[in-house]
C-alpha cells in the first residue's frame, strides 16, 4: 500500500517513538535492527524525517535519534507519508496514470476515491504517541 521508503519510514518514526517514550535516544544501528532495514536506505529516510521536523537528530558521543514528547502526540502517520511521499498517496492515481482525475477518471477512479478519503481520516487521526505505546505493550511488533 505504502512505497517501500515509506513503510521503513513508518517502522523507523514508530522505533524512535517507542524509545522516545523511555526517554533513550536510539542510534542508526539500533533502528536498523529492530525494523529490519538496510542501513544506507535507513540513513537516507531518517535524513528526510529530520529535515521534516518529524525525528530529531543528534550527533556526538550522545547523539542520535528522538522525538520530543509534545511531538509524539502530535505527529501523525499521515506526516510522515507526506514527508517521504508527498501527496501522491493520498491524490495519485490507484492506477498509476498521470491523467487521472475528477474529469477524466480512470476505471478505478470512483471506486478508490471513498477508499482513499477513509484512509486519509485514519492516518490523519492516528498519532506515533499511539501507536508507539501499543508497540510498548508489545502489542504489535516492527520487523518482518
Amino acid at each position: 500500500m505504502f512505497s517501500k521508503s515509506c513503510e521503513y519510514g513508518i517502522k523507523a518514526a514508530l522505533y524512535i517513538a517507542s524509545q522516545s517514550l523511555e526517554k533513550r535516544r536510539v542510534k542508526i544501528g539500533d533502528i536498523v535492527r529492530n525494523i529490519d532495514s538496510p542501513e544506507a536506505f535507513t540513513g537516507k529516510i531518517l535524513g528526510v524525517l529530520s529535515k521534516s521536523r518529524i525525528v530529531d537528530s543528534y550527533t556526538g558521543p550522545n547523539g542520535g535519534f528522538e522525538i520530543s514528547q509534545e511531538n509524539l502526540h502530535i505527529i501523525t502517520i499521515a506526516d510522515i507519508v507526506r514527508a517521504i511521499d508527498g501527496e501522491s498517496f493520498f491524490k495519485g492515481c490507484a492506477l498509476g496514470l498521470s491523467h487521472c482525475n475528477e474529469n477524466q477518471p480512470c476505471p478505478m477512479h470512483n471506486t478508490v476515491t471513498s477508499i482513499r478519503n477513509e484512509m486519509r481520516e485514519v492516518l490523519q487521526t492516528t498519532t506515533l504517541f499511539e501507536l508507539a505505546t501499543g508497540i510498548g505493550n508489545k502489542e504489535f511488533m516492527l520487523a518482518r
